[in-house]
């Protein structure tokens, strides 16, 4: 037999009679003390009876008010321990139960039975638990109300997710077991819900204001209001304490949900109703877990199982039909909310700060939604439940299911900064912003450009690489430039010559490819704008880096055929061009390949020679004089000219050395290998 310590009980065959434990003698009215029996008498306080058979086991569970029973006819029975009401049985088909045992400290039970054992949660893993605007917290440890100030900690200093130290105050006993604790609006008062009642104390003394039967229980925007859902097709609304409304929703009540306008739930999804009248606004195919409104009322979260949506409450609107009658359907007014988003993550607890939704995930993550983007603020090592957010101390607050008070910075600025752009109150966001950290701000201008505020974030982002990125994308040439500078990225160089080309800013494009030293990009850009002296020293600039190709280019389109043949000397190209005349030509005829002639050795074998290189250095003079671009309509093409022709007569200046005679014979041999290699 498994009972509290120092708790004897006596088991019958179907039945149980139990004295009143220690521990649950707080728990009576004071005026039913004396009519208690003490243990020690064994006097039968209770009969449980409801069991088929012999009863087994029996257990008070440590933590929450409950008695479980287990019996040979297989099923475990959970009793209110305090009112001794049968609250569930359980069956899971294992034969007998022998044994029920409890985990202090949890809410985990293991079941033993004839054929294995089993481990059930029973009751809320969230602490009954609230805190008011000021920092005033109330929890329930057992029946028991404590309350703790954040103000009384002063000046101590706090680091993100320590426990505080607060001085936990005692307020006394609650009449029924807090299974939820929540402030009212405006802090004034709290109520305690639980065992299927409600009691509403003052918030600073903990004197009853009123109390009633209900399975749940929500605040109205308005602090003096509030509704409880009687029973699964009766809601009535209250205001001063007072009944002022009762109605029936059409498809029943299977939960309800406060703030700007009263939810219900019920099988065919989720319907708002107007506080003042019942009016149906809208009725939504969703099955909500959590609802969380906006104190200004304009933005509400409604959680799923699997996911969030942040919608907005279009109360102009809503007006204006209520007026007219215009879109009212039997789902109540069409245009009554607009969907901003949907995220696909698990809502465990949230609270507004303006338009900032701040929830913990179900993953242990403490994060804030702000315009389509989600913002960590800090991964947290165990299950915590948001209390709420001071703004002057610029401090998150959460609690654990242990009681343990632990704090994340968040600054309001940001917040207030955020919430002013969303609102596109950009006058209220410019006096917002000295007031943000400069560390804080770059975080801050990825905001503004995701909402497509670039020219904001440009000005208030404090990372170069972002500014670098925006400037590109916003065409800021100027800021785009001294970012530049600042880097002396090679990457930045080129983006920026990309961008100064696009917006036909030449010259400070050849600037920055030079920077970036993109000869390629050099050429291309000396070639498309016709700049001569351009190509000349890219030429030059691109031989001396070892650039050849572009050098290579860079000197033919100059017609400096001389400096090509130095630059194919130099970089030994000539060798590799004659071995591959050989091999191709040792392919087709051996002793050919091997009788290669030289043309200054055997004149007679080239035909023509001579008058070729007397038509080649009339050429060269001819192009010594480089005509404009704006020309090229005017000039003969080259394959529709007779060179050999136009050089007859022509006498070349000087008489050519033997370095001269040797160039020839390789530019000869470089023709010739090139025609029999195409």
């Amino acid at each position: 037999m498994y009972l509290h310590p120092g708790v004897e009980g006596f088991i019958g065959a179907h039945d149980i009679c139990l004295p009143t434990p220690p521990h649950l003698l707080n728990q009576l009215p004071r005026a039913d003390w004396s009519s208690k029996p003490d243990c020690k008498n064994k006097t039968c306080v209770q009969t449980l009876e409801g069991h088929a058979q012999n009863v087994s086991c029996v257990s008070f569970h440590p933590e929450l008010p409950i008695i479980i029973t287990g019996s040979e006819d297989g099923t475990v029975r959970i009793w209110h321990s305090s009112t001794y009401r049968l609250e569930s049985t359980l069956n899971y088909g294992m034969e007998r139960v022998w044994c029920v045992a409890s985990l202090r400290g949890s809410n985990n039970v293991a079941l033993g039975y004839d054929e294995g054992s089993i481990i059930v949660k029973l009751g809320r893993e969230e602490p009954a638990m609230s805190m008011d605007a000021n920092g005033k917290i109330i929890w329930a440890k057992h029946s028991e109300v404590q309350q703790a100030n954040l103000k009384a900690m002063g000046d101590a200093e706090i680091k993100d997710g320590e426990r505080l130290p607060l001085a936990v105050k005692d307020m006394g006993s609650c009449e029924i077991y807090p299974q939820t604790i929540q402030h009212n609006p405006n802090g004034r008062f709290v109520v305690v819900c639980g065992d299927g009642e409600y009691i509403i104390y003052t918030a600073m003394a903990l004197r009853n204001k009123s109390f009633g039967s209900a399975q749940e229980f929500v605040w109205a925007h308005d602090s003096s209001e509030y509704a409880i859902r009687e029973s699964n097709s009766v809601v009535k609304i209250f205001k001063n304490f007072k009944e002022k409304k009762s109605f029936k929703p059409d498809f029943g009540a299977e939960g309800i949900y406060g703030g700007f306008l009263l939810g219900v739930r019920s099988v065919n999804g989720l319907a708002f109703y107007d506080w003042e009248n019942t009016e149906l606004i809208r009725r939504i195919e969703i099955q909500p877990k959590h609802i969380f409104w906006s104190d200004s009322g304009e933005l509400v979260c409604i959680a799923t199982e699997e996911s969030f949506f942040i919608l907005k409450y279009l109360s102009e609107k809503v007006a204006a039909a209520q007026e007219t009658h215009e879109g009212v359907t039997e789902d109540g007014i069409e245009d009554a909310f607009e969907v901003l988003g949907e995220i696909q993550e698990i809502v465990k607890t949230g609270l507004w700060v303006g338009d900032c939704f701040i929830y913990t995930s179900s993953v242990n993550r403490l994060n804030y939604y702000v315009g389509g983007e989600i913002v960590t603020i800090a991964h947290l090592d165990r299950t915590m439940y948001l209390l709420g957010y001071i703004p002057k101390d610029n401090r998150l607050y959460l609690g654990d299911k242990e009681l343990n008070i632990v704090s994340y910075s968040l600054l309001v600025s940001v917040l207030e900064y955020q919430t002013a752009v969303m609102r596109r109150d950009f006058g209220m966001a410019d006096k917002v912003l000295p007031t943000i950290p400069k560390e804080q701000r770059t975080r801050v201008a990825h905001f503004l450009e995701k909402q497509g505020f670039k020219q904001q974030a440009l000005a208030v982002s404090t990372d170069p690489e972002h500014r670098f990125e925006l400037a590109l994308q916003l065409g800021e040439l100027k800021i785009a430039y001294q970012l530049a500078v600042e880097a002396e990225s090679e990457q930045k160089w080129k983006q920026l010559a990309e961008l100064a080309i696009s917006k036909c800013q030449f010259g400070l494009a050849q600037e920055c490819l030079h920077h970036a030293q993109d000869y390629g990009g050099l050429l291309l850009l000396a070639t498309a704008s016709g700049n001569a002296s351009m190509v000349n020293k890219l030429a030059e600039g691109a031989e001396k880096d070892g650039k050849n190709n572009v050098a290579f280019m860079s000197y033919f389109l100059q017609g400096k055929l001389d400096s090509c043949l130095e630059l194919l000397i130099k970089t030994g190209q000539v060798s590799r061009v004659v071995k591959l005349w050989r091999e191709n030509l040792s392919k087709v005829n051996q002793k050919a390949a091997e009788s290669l002639a030289d043309p200054t050795e055997y004149e007679n074998l080239f035909p023509g020679l001579k008058e070729a290189f007397v038509a080649e250095e009339y050429v060269k003079q001819s192009l010594a004089d480089l005509r404009p671009a704006r020309e090229y309509p005017l000039v003969t093409p080259n394959e529709e000219r007779n060179l050999l022709e136009e050089a007859k007569g022509f006498e070349p200046s000087g008489i050519m050395s033997s370095q001269v005679s040797q160039l020839k014979r390789i530019k000869y041999t470089l023709h010739l290998s090139v025609k029999i290699i195409m």
